[in-house]
């Protein structure tokens, strides 16, 4: 197995992981942008906006530019990678933001890295310890527990439902990871990130002459202002710069960047949103984490020093 490209200087080398730890930062204010967006538009119409908005920066940037040529067999991966997200992931995450918290959602967000720990020791040859899985397990655990522990509210009709559906984002996001490290050897980041947003703008079109894109709540600044933020700042901005991090680091170690999101999606959904957690919320969020960080240092690569 290759080596993932290294920095040369001696700051180049925090490069990677300065772009992944702003990356997640931006990730988790999407989390209370996007519950702002559903709460005033269906959420078909939030993402083809945000895809539609990050699509013509991209057009303008590549009249200056032009676009790069693609290898033809990544056509294909290009595409698994595209349906996989944004197509698929923002169906389940922009219907689970309608029923659940962002905080909670931000929460299922820990599942990732270990999801894809497990689904590279298949495809990229990194094989996860007993650790890891244990990690899993709990993790697993934690957030079945604070799908129980969920009661319904205003922000939260139906919280078991919504956690279901972030899960089945993560999902869609491991495969998205994972094909992504297997494109960044040949293929630019932002051309990657570019061929995301206008692929999810041309799968969201037609979406909205369905009757479920109809207007929810009252449209207002606030919601359109939530779009713009999404579709330029985070599919843009958060999503180029994850890209890039994963073009020079290994998956698992990419994708632990994750982590964080919780943690700043709860500060930022409490800040606000004004959203709250009950205490068994609190120590099911707990036992997430602490599977997580036991997952972590668990891993060993096949082929790579």
């Amino acid at each position: 197995m290759s080596h993932p490209p290294q920095p040369t200087s001696r700051i180049g080398v925090y490069i990677p992981s300065i772009a992944l730890f702003v990356a997640v930062l931006i990730w988790a204010s999407s989390f209370v942008a996007m519950k702002v967006a559903v709460m005033a538009f269906s959420p078909l119409v939030v993402i083809f906006g945000r895809m539609a908005v990050a699509s013509v920066i991209f057009g303008f940037v590549a009249l200056r530019t032009g676009i790069p040529k693609v290898r033809r067999q990544d056509v294909v991966i290009i595409l698994c990678m595209a349906l996989c997200e944004p197509c698929l992931y923002f169906i389940f995450e922009a219907f689970a933001l309608r029923y659940t918290t962002a905080s909670q959602a931000g929460m299922i967000t820990a599942m990732l890295p270990l999801m894809v720990a497990a689904v590279a020791f298949v495809s990229l040859g990194e094989r996860p310890r007993a650790r890891t899985w244990a990690g899993f397990f709990i993790a697993v655990a934690g957030v079945v527990w604070l799908s129980a522990a969920s009661v319904s509210s205003d922000l939260a009709p139906n919280p078991i439902l919504g956690n279901t559906l972030e899960f089945l984002a993560m999902v869609c996001a491991t495969g998205y990871t994972v094909l992504l490290k297997r494109l960044s050897s040949t293929n630019s980041p932002w051309f990657l990130t570019a061929v995301q947003a206008v692929a999810g703008a041309l799968f969201y079109l037609p979406g909205l002459l369905l009757p479920i894109a109809q207007t929810h709540g009252e449209p207002g600044l606030n919601g359109v202002l939530a779009i713009l933020y999404l579709g330029s700042i985070v599919t843009i901005g958060a999503y180029g710069l994850y890209n890039f991090g994963v073009s020079r680091l290994p998956a698992s170690q990419a994708s632990a960047f994750i982590n964080l999101i919780p943690v700043f999606s709860v500060i930022l959904g409490t800040m606000l949103l004004g959203e709250t957690f009950t205490p068994w919320q609190i120590a099911a969020s707990v036992v997430v984490l602490v599977g997580v960080g036991l997952s972590q240092g668990g891993l060993r690569r096949v082929g790579v020093e």
